[in-house]
């Protein structure tokens, strides 16, 4: 497996600074994670930051996971709400909008909420988090129905804060994706690789896709064996490996395996959805 991950740039420091000067202006804040890995997504700094500040979760890129771990994962942050002022878990897909009104009826609520806490009325004003590459810019085009914020497939797209007004008035403070700088365990700086979260050249796509080939190989085998049309599921992840770039035709001169190619073909896929949908935390 592989192990000690440096990637930890100055820009995710003056993030958390960003988050810690800002959170006083905010009345809520919208967490996102990843569905895929709910666990490994959630920054622990996060928690550290926002404190009891009102908070929303949103299960984002859902589309792309085991919908049976979706609703076992909404129903495990529910069992927080009153440790966490939690308001509401939301499973979304952010590409076809699929929920997103409800997101708009809780937003409704705590404007409700916090008009009714507070002696002057105005704007909810929110702020959205989440690691890099979450979704928060899908997020943000969907609530303000245009597109506000800039997407992309790799970490890093949002480069500082901007406020935004939606169409009822509420501001909207996005904020670039912040990682932590030490992992305790191996698995989450894997997990957090493999959605995109960190950038693939810290790890190299050919080994970062020969781990997600084992974890595949372990956990969806089948969905592994019918995406690449393998005989069956061998024994080990380089095996696997050779026949997905052999079945491909990945082979460089002397029949010789492009690992390079291998790797980034299947990180792209299972980032896309094509392997199936896929939750690698499961509880």
């Amino acid at each position: 497996m592989i192990e000690n991950i440096n990637w930890y740039p100055g820009h995710m420091k003056k993030t958390r600074e960003l988050i810690k000067e800002n959170l006083k202006a905010v009345d809520c804040v919208v967490e996102i994670v990843d569905s895929r890995i709910p666990v490994s997504s959630r920054n622990p700094i996060i928690d550290e930051l926002i404190g009891g500040k009102r908070r929303i979760i949103v299960l984002g890129k859902a589309d792309l996971a085991d919908e049976k771990e979706n609703a076992k994962w909404k129903e495990f942050f529910e069992t927080f709400a009153e440790e966490k002022n939690l308001a509401k878990v939301l499973v979304l897909n952010l590409q076809s909008g699929e929920n997103i009104k409800q997101l708009l009826k809780t937003l409704e609520a705590e404007q409700t909420r916090r008009n009714a806490e507070k002696s002057v009325p105005r704007p909810l004003r929110l702020m959205i988090v989440g690691v890099p590459n979450v979704g928060k810019s899908s997020l943000i085009n969907r609530l303000t129905g245009k597109r506000s914020a800039v997407t992309g497939d790799k970490p890093g797209v949002t480069k500082g804060k901007q406020w935004l007004t939606l169409d009822n008035g509420m501001q909207l403070l996005d904020t670039p994706g912040v990682l932590w700088p030490k992992f305790e365990d191996p698995n989450v700086g894997l997990n957090l690789a493999f959605c995109g979260s960190i950038k693939d050249d810290i790890l190299g796509v050919q080994d970062l896709g020969y781990e997600l080939i084992r974890v595949l190989g372990e956990t969806y085998p089948s969905l592994l064996q019918e995406r690449y049309k393998l005989d069956e599921i061998a024994g080990t992840p380089i095996e696997n490996m050779d026949a997905i770039a052999v079945k491909r035709g990945f082979l460089l001169s002397g029949k010789r395996i492009d690992y390079e190619r291998t790797g980034r073909t299947v990180l792209d896929e299972f980032r896309g959805g094509k392997i199936g949908k896929i939750t690698l935390e499961k509880l």
